[in-house]
């Protein structure tokens, strides 16, 4: 028997896939839990729709990742902290502040897990900060931290 799984079974396969069943392993274990449909006419046609739309949803946010990476290389963030001798800050900046001061002078919403930012900022002066805003779209945001 053909079944689409509705969510992801140990060693039969992935949500979304159809796989081959014996009809009583469908019956007892599959339709029971809920993990898939028997692959009908009409669920196949379902399943392909669904699958259709979520295709078109991750374009969607993808193109809006490419648009949000381009608007933020045209940015920039300035922040001021205390600094000693040859511009050693004392303390340092971290993903937390420079995501607080993109919302306070961009108005922009940056979330501070998507900063790739190795090593908080310890010194004065420009650095290039990496935000992952999809799998595939990496955009940067130019901070300048200067002497206060």
């Amino acid at each position: 028997m053909k079944v689409i799984l509705l969510e992801d079974v140990k060693s039969l396969g992935k949500k979304g896939e159809i796989v081959d069943v014996s009809d009583g392993y469908a019956r007892n274990y599959i339709f029971a839990k809920k993990l898939g449909l028997e692959a009908t006419a009409k669920n196949l046609n379902d399943l392909k729709l669904k699958k259709a739309h979520e295709d078109k949803l991750a374009q969607q946010r993808l193109e809006e990742a490419k648009a949000f990476a381009s608007d933020l290389e045209k940015v920039q963030v300035v922040l001021k902290i205390k600094a000693g001798e040859g511009g050693k800050l004392f303390g340092s900046i971290s993903s937390k502040e420079i995501a607080q001061a993109a919302k306070d002078q961009l108005n922009l919403e940056i979330d501070k897990k998507k900063m790739v930012l190795p090593t908080p900022i310890k010194a004065v002066g420009t650095t290039m900060v990496p935000v992952k805003l999809h799998p595939q779209v990496t955009g940067e945001l130019k901070v300048i931290v200067e002497e206060a």
